[in-house]
């Protein structure tokens, strides 16, 4: 692993380092369509200032875009994450993991491989 590479995996790891932050990418993947500021509030039961604050640093870090829309903040997951994040904690773990994490972000799973 290259020395940048490693550096943006951290980059990654230290912004998800945050029990919010993750409950908000949940529910932003789960739902599977832009939701915005107010709405990720009452998911996660956190205040709108924590919330905004909390989405500025996904944003900063590639995990979700944001909108504006008239007096209203939308947000989106980026999915792109949702496939290299798997494959990133793979590259850290090495050997055969990374193929594995690829293969079910693909639907067909490591057993499939076999």
């Amino acid at each position: 692993m290259e020395r940048s590479e490693a550096e943006e995996y951290a980059r990654w790891f230290r912004c998800l380092a945050d029990a919010t932050r993750l409950q908000l990418l949940r529910v932003l993947a789960e739902g599977g369509e832009p939701m915005t500021v107010g709405e990720l509030v009452e998911a996660v039961g956190v205040g709108q200032s924590s919330v905004s604050g909390h989405v500025r640093r996904l944003a900063a870090d590639g995990f979700v875009w944001v909108e504006r829309v008239g007096t209203a903040t939308y947000v989106r997951i980026n999915e792109d994450c949702l496939i290299a994040l798997p494959a990133a904690a793979a590259a850290i773990m090495g050997g055969d993991r990374e193929n594995d994490a690829r293969a079910a972000v693909e639907g067909a799973g490591p057993e499939a491989a076999s």
